[in-house]
């Protein structure tokens, strides 16, 4: 399995287990606006800081609304119940630690649970957006993304080499070859994704983490 659509689809569905009935969750740009498409919770509601609360699933080709958009511009569609706010009501939810969950992307992430997914230096970006309210305020924080950069670097880090979105936040981390929980600062493997073995997690991972005691393979 490589890191293309599938894989895409692998991370966001596995994340779509995490979410309870009657959460509010904030999504993120990127693989993390997938999720709603797996979600088996009822009476979900997601939020976006541009002020909608109640997003369902990515809309089919043809059929997007040019003024129903999540935070990052992408179009989505909204379920029964949705409401709409302004921005400073939507950040006021994140602020007074309305959101149960947020599903972030990330460039990096440190043994820590560090989170840097905003810059990378150099490059033009219209601001950090919601990532540091949502790191710092959100009840629980996961992170999807690749589990290696494109030249082959590992987004697993001992420390963040990155400008830091916001420390000791995350959670849980699903990439497209294992999952591992932050617990007390400390990376635990908990999972994998078949056919990668535990030592193709290790030799991909750029810090040294623990192993659950049961371990799942995930086949697809």
């Amino acid at each position: 399995m490589g890191v293309g659509e599938n894989s895409r689809e692998i991370m966001a569905k596995r994340a779509a287990k995490e979410i309870t009935s009657g959460m509010v969750v904030n999504l993120g740009i990127g693989i993390p606006s997938l999720v709603p498409n797996f979600l088996e919770a009822s009476n979900v509601m997601f939020q976006a800081e541009n002020g909608i609360l109640g997003m369902g699933p990515s809309p089919r080709l043809g059929e997007e609304d040019e003024n129903l958009c999540n935070a990052g511009g992408f179009p989505v569609t909204i379920v029964k119940g949705t409401s709409y706010c302004d921005s400073a009501t939507a950040f006021a939810m994140i602020r007074t630690g309305k959101i149960d969950m947020t599903i972030l992307g990330a460039l990096q992430v440190s043994s820590k649970g560090d989170l840097a997914n905003w810059i990378v230096p150099g490059k033009k970006v219209p601001g950090m957006g919601g990532a540091m309210e949502l790191a710092q305020k959100a009840k629980k924080v996961i992170v999807l993304m690749n589990h290696t950069d494109k030249a082959g670097n590992p987004k697993i880090v001992e420390q963040c080499q990155l400008p830091l979105t916001a420390t000791n936040c995350v959670d849980m981390i699903i990439t497209d070859i294992a999952v591992f929980h932050v617990r007390n600062q400390r990376l635990q493997l908990s999972e994998i994704f078949a056919p990668y073995t535990i030592k193709d997690v290790q030799e991909k991972t750029g810090c040294n983490f623990s192993l659950a005691d049961n371990i799942d393979i995930h086949t697809f």
